[in-house]
């Protein structure tokens, strides 16, 4: 084997974990994926043997390159969509609820706690993800920065005051959480209206992504309250009758596949019963590049 060989073989190692902490840091598998493998270019123009942790430099430079990325948004941000901006949902096959399996999935972090990361300052947010979710210790991140290590530890100090204070508590059981999603689409298939109300929260909030070519009824769009909400099921009642239970980010969720085309995928929090976040994915050109794995056959 080649140095070349032994240096990708390496490298191969530690692609899930660098996945994983870029979808973090961009809500983007597409994005997510490009970070990692220009990691891996950066890698290979370095020389090996000036690089004593591979694992710790990989994560610090991938977290480098998201925060590049971050800070590029700029003009993105200012399309209509706006606050109805949804996370690249990652979706399972739910062929059982075992807690156990969600905990070794490597991108099961929340399009909740995803929503609010986007909220966050690149800055903030790499701070955060790199020491709160992956244990960075400050003195490496605060050079990716350009900050102190005490500023460094006040920027995901501030991060995660915002995360504790806009995350949604949510339901952990799977069980539980498919009950309340089957008698959602119930309700919705058959058209009961006051059935839908008693399974939302009064101040629930449904993001629906479009992207910013569709208009209309389908357009992106913020919604909040039971029965704003409840009408909006309504109107797309015809979706749930060949929708179908999935894992969205560890958690179930519906997915929209009539002839095994998605067509919307929808992730909620659930607390006490009753359903309160909605975030639903249905941007035409996302939805083509998504991993579906086995939920399309």
């Amino acid at each position: 084997m080649t140095g070349s060989e032994e240096l990708a073989d390496r490298f191969e190692e530690h692609r899930g974990h660098l996945r994983a902490v870029a979808y973090r840091m961009l809500g983007s598998l597409t994005e997510a994926e490009d970070a990692v493998q220009e990691a891996w270019l950066r890698l290979s123009r370095t020389a090996p043997d000036d690089i004593q942790n591979l694992g710790g430099w990989l994560t610090t430079v991938t977290g480098r390159i998201c925060l590049d990325l971050l800070r590029s948004r700029t003009a993105r941000r200012e399309e209509p969509m706006g606050d109805a901006f949804v996370p690249d949902p990652v979706l399972r096959p739910l062929s059982h609820l075992d807690p156990a399996e969600e905990v070794l999935q490597a991108d099961s972090v929340g399009l909740a706690l995803l929503v609010v990361l986007e909220n966050l300052e690149p800055a903030e947010r790499l701070a955060f993800v790199l020491h709160d979710m992956f244990a960075v210790p400050f003195d490496d991140i605060a050079p990716v920065v350009e900050r102190s290590p005490a500023a460094t530890r006040q920027l995901a100090s501030r991060a995660r005051r915002r995360v504790r204070g806009a995350t949604p508590s949510a339901e952990p059981d799977l069980g539980r959480q498919k009950e309340v999603l089957d008698a959602f689409l119930a309700a919705s298939r058959g058209g009961d209206f006051e059935a839908l109300l008693a399974l939302l929260h009064p101040d629930v909030v449904l993001r629906a992504d479009s992207g910013a070519l569709v208009r209309g009824a389908a357009a992106s769009k913020v919604v909040q309250g039971a029965k704003t909400v409840a009408e909006q099921a309504l109107m797309f009642a015809r979706h749930a009758r060949s929708a179908r239970l999935v894992l969205v980010n560890g958690s179930v969720g519906v997915v929209h596949a009539p002839e095994g085309r998605v067509q919307s995928v929808m992730g909620v929090t659930i607390a006490d019963g009753r359903i309160t976040g909605m975030y639903i994915l249905a941007d035409p050109e996302r939805l083509e590049r998504l991993e579906t794995p086995g939920l399309t056959g």
